[in-house]
């Protein structure tokens, strides 16, 4: 059984819906275990005014009865606290002065955003029939969806956490990671589990502030707890690490992605590379090192996923670049919206709910079973059956 996900809605619109498919019957969930996540994404040193006006929280419109999953499609709707705000701007109805243009028209695209592309590709006038959608916002769709199946690992002992290592030009050391990786992650403004990284992080978004512009930075994404075996070698399409990279790469503003060492891995000689096997005194294959990010021929190791993704800076700068009017092909100013100085903490948060989608669904792909108990059950018997064959 596959598990997949759709989203609607614009970042100004009523509200943002999310329909989650494939999730098996039996799997307890409440709201709380999605609120807690869609939270998290609103944290972070650096946001704008707009996450002081929402506060997400998730209703279950189908899916879930009596605190458990019925196995049935789970459609989730979050409210729009901003909407009163833009009721008449973002009216589905047409409206008798829409011969002219509604306000807040959007006619300098942004370079680095969508405007410009969507509206000749879709042939509006207006870009903020584009930008509405392609707003960050709709990752608080993802990340409901995420916290679902984050609830559905869990009863497997898989954890997914998440923690900054840059923002602009500050760099987090490399630490050993915490057991609890999140609890000591979200204690920091940024995410950082580094004291002194964060504060020089936070120093470097005051600066980026009063300069009116904008930072990017990376993220890594640690899953542990993981069987040995997920995703396959035999096509390009079932290849984990390929899901992991098209799933990262499809976050707005995200423009990289790397397992283990990464692009580092490409600059050492193999014996630098690859991570060695041994036996352990019960005869079980283990490896020292994980350079590969726990993934080999598309398929996990059995170690911790470590996955990096890389963030550019926002588009949306007060201290707008050069563009050019869309009515009148002048040049001009790009367009400012409101917007955050680095929105680097929030992708953490973001990327481990698609790490989550994608890992729940090689899981449910490969086990089957359209319940909890019968997940279970075919889990076991695999992990049984790759356990025996090590015994001696």
């Amino acid at each position: 059984m596959n598990i997949r996900f759709t989203t609607a809605g614009e970042s100004h619109g009523k509200a943002l819906t999310a329909i989650l498919e494939g999730i098996p019957s039996g799997l307890g969930l409440s709201k709380k275990d999605v609120d807690v996540d869609l939270r998290r994404r609103m944290m972070g040193y650096g946001r704008g005014a707009r996450m002081k006006i929402e506060s997400d929280e998730v209703e279950f419109l189908g899916g879930v009865r009596a605190g458990q999953t019925l196995g049935s499609p789970i459609s989730m709707l979050i409210r729009n606290r901003d909407w009163e705000n833009w009721s008449e701007i973002m009216d589905a109805e047409s409206r008798s002065d829409d011969d002219g243009d509604r306000r807040r028209k959007l006619g300098r695209p942004r370079p680095g955003h969508a405007d410009l592309v969507g509206v000749l590709k879709y042939n509006r006038s207006d870009a903020r029939d584009i930008l509405e959608r392609a707003s960050a916002r709709e990752t608080a769709s993802r990340v409901a969806c995420g916290a679902v199946c984050r609830k559905l690992l869990v009863d497997f002992g898989v954890t997914v956490g998440s923690h900054v290592v840059e923002i602009g030009p500050v760099k987090a050391p490399l630490l050993e990671l915490p057991d609890d990786l999140n609890s000591v992650a979200d204690r920091s403004e940024v995410r950082c589990i580094d004291e002194d990284a964060g504060r020089a992080m936070i120093e470097a978004i005051d600066r980026a502030r009063e300069a009116r512009d904008t930072l990017g930075g990376i993220v890594e994404v640690v899953v542990k707890g993981l069987p040995v075996g997920l995703g396959s070698h035999v096509s390009w399409h079932q290849k984990l690490d390929g899901r992991l990279a098209h799933a990262m790469m499809s976050i707005p503003a995200v423009k990289g992605v790397e397992l283990g060492l990464g692009f580092e891995a490409s600059r050492r000689p193999g014996s630098k590379v690859h991570d060695e096997l041994f036996l352990d005194d019960q005869g079980i294959p283990f490896r020292k090192t994980n350079n590969a990010g726990g993934t080999e021929g598309g398929m996990t190791t059995g170690g911790p996923l470590v996955i990096r993704v890389g963030m550019k800076p926002i588009s949306t700068l007060m201290k707008p670049l050069a563009s050019f009017d869309l009515d009148t092909g002048e040049t001009a100013r790009a367009q400012a919206e409101r917007s955050d100085t680095t929105a680097v903490p929030a992708l953490g948060v973001i990327s481990e709910a698609m790490a989550a989608i994608v890992v729940a669904n090689a899981l449910s792909e490969q086990f089957g079973g359209g319940s909890m108990t019968d997940l279970k059950e075919n889990v076991n018997s695999y992990m049984g059956r790759v356990e025996s064959r090590w015994k001696r």
